[in-house]
């Protein structure tokens, strides 16, 4: 049996909203393996889908910037939350957005090899990183083009732990494509529309659906009604266009966009540490080991 630590449990039930007991029975029951508890809890309708990058953080500041029909969405990293509120490393993480929408590097080789009025992008964040005393790093980004009939919509939440950058076809109006933008930071959709879900993803939710309706004790007969049901609400509720506009509920995203005349192309959504693990020292075994030396 695999050894299941507390703090394994308290990320299940953080993720999920399960109880103590009934994280570790999942993780006992899948050897450890968190996706997997998910899973099981899912399946036994007791918890529901959980994110991935709940379990992870890491601090820094993203940004967005354009030019002309090209844009740029950044992350940039530091090691604690503190280094955000600083006015350098704020500076910083716009000038290198702006850097990318103007110069438009094909890669993170190319972007750290812009040319800048103190050197290059890689010397003014070795330079941060002495000046501000923590370790600095231009984490990634995405350059997007828009046509000449198209809106790019920015949005920063939080001062910049959320950026959005969306792109509207059918219309030039910014104002229109940043509501959209606002609500992909709140809502957090994973695809634009349907078509766009893998197969994959579509029969892994489809499994854990019919075994959660088995589960519930339901005829043969009516889990295949039940399961068509449940994945199409899924699918709704991970595609832009099919969400409630958060401005307005009554109406999809879809239909809102269509009022002026618009069509969703594509968005990007950067959470500040999604997919980094946080270290997470112990204070007191810390202090500890530095008696012992």
């Amino acid at each position: 049996m695999a050894d299941i630590s507390a703090k394994l449990v308290k990320e299940l039930r953080d993720m999920t909203g399960v109880g103590m007991m009934d994280a570790k029975r999942a993780l006992v029951e899948v050897e450890g393996n968190m996706d997997a508890a998910v899973d099981y809890l899912r399946e036994k309708g007791m918890a529901k889908a959980a994110k991935k990058n709940d379990r992870v953080a890491a601090e820094g500041l993203a940004n967005v910037a354009s030019n002309g029909n090209f844009a740029a969405i950044v992350e940039v990293n530091s090691e604690t939350d503190f280094v955000s509120k600083n006015e350098m490393f704020q500076d910083l993480v716009k000038k290198i957005a702006t850097e990318i929408a103007t110069n438009k590097p094909a890669n993170m080789e190319e972007a750290l090899a812009l040319k800048t009025d103190k050197g290059t992008l890689e010397t003014e964040l070795i330079e941060a990183t002495t000046v501000i005393g923590e370790k600095i790093s231009f984490r990634r980004f995405e350059l997007v083009e828009k046509d000449d009939n198209a809106a790019f919509g920015a949005y920063l939440h939080m001062g910049g732990r959320i950026a959005v950058l969306t792109v509207l076809d059918g219309t030039t109006d910014e104002e229109v494509a940043k509501d959209v933008a606002m609500h992909v930071a709140a809502i957090n959709p994973r695809y634009v529309n349907e078509s766009q879900i893998p197969q994959e993803e579509l029969e892994h939710e489809k499994a854990i659906l019919s075994e959660q309706a088995l589960n519930e004790g339901k005829p043969a007969n009516i889990v295949e009604k039940m399961v068509v049901g449940r994945l199409n609400k899924f699918k709704a509720e991970i595609s832009l266009v099919d969400q409630p506009f958060v401005k307005d509920p009554d109406m999809t995203v879809e239909k809102f966009v269509a009022s002026k005349g618009a069509t969703v192309k594509s968005f990007i959504r950067f959470e500040v540490g999604e997919g980094i693990q946080k270290r997470e020292d112990n204070f007191a075994d810390e202090v500890m080991s530095q008696i012992k030396k």
